[in-house]
C-alpha cells in the first residue's frame, strides 16, 4: 500500500516543483464534443515495425496515436508519433501526420502498417469507449 501523501506538481520555466496535495476541486464537468482530443499510446513488440525515413531505417517500439472527433463526426486519426532506435542505436522520433492545412484534406499514401497501428490503438483505448473505474474512496 502506498502511504506517501499525494503531491501536486507544477512546471513553470522548465522546472518542476511539487507540492503537497493542496488542491481542491468542485462541480459536475461534462464534455463538450466540440473537438475532443484523445492520445493513446501503445508499446510495439520488437521487431514488428520497421520504417525508412530519409534512406534511413528504424524500428519502432512505441506509438503514441492522436485521435480527434468533432461535433458528431466519426472519430479520426490525425497523427502518429512513433518512438524508433536506428541502426545505430540511438532513439528518435518519427511523426505521422494524416491530414493536410485543412481537416478535410484527404489523408496521403499512407503505408499500410501504419494504419495498422491506429487500429491497434483505437483497439487498445476499446474503440475509443475508453472505460474507466474511480479507486475506492475517491
Amino acid at each position: 500500500m502506498n502511504t506517501s501523501e499525494p503531491k501536486t506538481s507544477h512546471v513553470n520555466d522548465h522546472q518542476r516543483e511539487d507540492h503537497p496535495m493542496e488542491l481542491s476541486a468542485t462541480g459536475n464537468p461534462a464534455v463538450v464534443r466540440e473537438d475532443t482530443q484523445i492520445e493513446v499510446g501503445i508499446d510495439l513488440q520488437r521487431g514488428t515495425l520497421a520504417l525508412t525515413h530519409g534512406g534511413k531505417a528504424y524500428e519502432a517500439y512505441h506509438a503514441r496515436v492522436k485521435f480527434a472527433g468533432v461535433q458528431q463526426d466519426p472519430w479520426q486519426a490525425e497523427q502518429v508519433t512513433f518512438s524508433v532506435k536506428g541502426t545505430n542505436g540511438k532513439t528518435s522520433a518519427l511523426v505521422v501526420e494524416f491530414f493536410g492545412e485543412k481537416w478535410d484534406d484527404p489523408a496521403p499514401k499512407i503505408p499500410a502498417a501504419i494504419w495498422k497501428v491506429v487500429a491497434l490503438a483505437a483497439s487498445a483505448a476499446g474503440d475509443l469507449g475508453i472505460t474507466y473505474t474511480a479507486p475506492a474512496g475517491a
